[in-house]
């Protein structure tokens, strides 16, 4: 069994522990905690044992299993394998997996259903990143809709949360069954559905590759989200869970960013020359639009929700430029992927926080919280100062680079785009000063910082936003390779 397929597994069997009728319930937490820390140190492993040196292969530790299932003309051939993108965001996926758990520790409503959830996502998840075969990803891409659709409709805060999850579940279908037309345009085409095969000019397709990959877009555009197809994403923020929220922004919505760039952009590289400028418009909607409507939101979950569709406009305008032969946008728009996986991550974390020891997500009933919550506020700070990409942050490295490489591709689009800095660094330390600084207020005079078992939890998350921030190379190495070789 390699490491790829153990990956898969761990979380899978974890679940099942949780889930078993003797289980007693108070034993689940304990479970999925050691089942995270386990698969945590699982995917360092990938990440140390991938060698970003050798530029020979694009994916790495393969396993292989020709025709695991076939039903002409779909073959469903068990091929895993990692490059530098996807070890990355397995080990997103891992380094977030364990603050899920602890932040859920006091779940008191059917918490072995709702741990055995959690890992079921993790599972499927570690699938759709290593999966190489074409039909295997949408598997897993599909798994993932359903652990998160109960996580928002049986543990969700919100009084809409039925609705909530019913929308997410209907606009995810709807770009899933835009990738599945495409995955069977390839099949019936009698293409190769193995993800490590480009797909070129000379290849005979039923309708132009250009729409092909135009159809692809559209499937991955609803998970990023790209606007007009958002809607979706703030409502499944307000009433999702804490642990729900952390992965819907910090890993479901890299889901997009990542099938766009592995399938759009790597199967199809002579058609990016035709959809770049269309990826370069949307993204910067996406970039002002969402920090525009993010400057009017009075709730804490909305607020970042809304900032996490601004943040997405980077990944699309990084992937732009890739048609000026340039791989310094990508690597800035993948960089870009998981940096926000660790901030909004830990944004959405703290709100959590702030919600279930001051009942309130409102910004005018919060305030003067810096006294009673100092390491709280701290974290505030470190993760918002990150997300208007701060010098010394994660955030700005990969801002950065994305706007480098705009900037060789489209001038005046990139100074336009620049605009969100200023907005975002506006709204962000509104938010900060409104919630917890100014006046002290009576009520909140009784309620406790964040324990010990918080404290690790957020930390997690808030050493990669300096770590990357203060030496990025750890992770440009790996994209660099991998881009290269697209």
């Amino acid at each position: 069994m390699g490491i790829l397929t153990l990956l898969i597994l761990t979380p899978l069997i974890g679940a099942l522990l949780a889930i078993l009728p003797f289980t007693k319930n108070n034993y689940a937490k304990y479970i999925a905690v050691i089942t995270s820390i386990i698969v945590c140190i699982l995917t360092f492993l990938v990440f140390v044992s991938f060698d970003s040196s050798d530029k020979t292969q694009q994916f790495q530790l393969q396993e292989n299993i020709i025709n695991a299932f076939s039903v002409a003309p779909l073959n469903l051939n068990y091929h895993l394998g990692v490059d530098g993108i996807s070890c990355i965001m397995i080990l997103l996926t891992g380094i977030l997996g364990i603050p899920s758990v602890l932040v859920s520790w006091n779940i008191t409503n059917k918490p072995k259903q709702y741990f055995f959830w959690l890992l079921i996502l993790q599972s499927s998840l570690f699938g759709v990143f290593s999966s190489l075969n074409m039909l295997l990803f949408f598997i897993f891409w599909e798994i993932e809709l359903i652990p998160m659709f109960f996580l928002i409709s049986m543990w969700g805060s919100g009084l809409r949360r039925h609705y909530s999850a019913m929308k997410f579940l209907i606009f995810t279908f709807g770009g899933s069954a835009f990738i599945l037309i495409g995955l069977l345009v390839l099949a019936f085409s009698g293409h190769s559905l193995d993800m490590s095969e480009p797909i070129y000019k000379t290849t005979q397709t039923l309708i132009p590759l250009s729409a092909l990959c135009l159809i692809f877009f559209l499937g991955f555009a609803v998970k990023l989200p790209v606007w007009p197809l958002h809607t979706w994403l703030p409502d499944a923020h307000s009433d999702a869970p804490t642990a729900g929220s952390m992965m819907l922004a910090g890993i479901l919505l890299k889901l997009g960013g990542y099938g766009l760039l592995r399938i759009c952009i790597g199967l199809f590289p002579d058609t990016i020359d035709t959809w770049a400028l269309l990826f370069f418009i949307l993204g910067l909607i996406n970039l002002l639009y969402g920090a525009f409507v993010t400057m009017r939101q009075t709730d804490l979950k909305r607020l970042i929700a809304y900032s996490s569709i601004s943040h997405m406009g980077y990944v699309l305008i990084g992937f732009s430029s890739i048609a000026t032969n340039s791989s310094i946008g990508a690597t800035g728009a993948t960089l870009q992927m998981f940096t926000h996986g660790t901030i909004t991550g830990l944004l959405f974390l703290l709100v959590g926080l702030v919600y279930e020891k001051a009942k309130t997500r409102s910004i005018s009933e919060l305030g003067g919280l810096v006294k009673r919550m100092p390491r709280i506020t701290s974290l505030f700070m470190l993760a918002g100062l990150a997300s208007l990409g701060l010098p010394g942050t994660s955030g700005f490295v990969s801002e950065l680079l994305v706007f480098i490489g705009a900037f060789n591709y489209m001038k005046i689009g990139t100074i336009i785009a620049t605009i969100a800095i200023i907005l975002t660094t506006g709204y962000m330390l509104w938010m900060i000063h409104k919630t917890m600084f100014g006046p002290p207020m009576e009520r909140f005079d009784k309620i406790n910082d964040a324990t010990d078992r918080e404290l690790i939890a957020a930390s997690i998350l808030g050493i990669p936003i300096l770590v990357i921030g203060i030496y990025p190379q750890i992770i440009i190495e790996y994209l660099d390779l991998s881009l290269a070789l697209f």
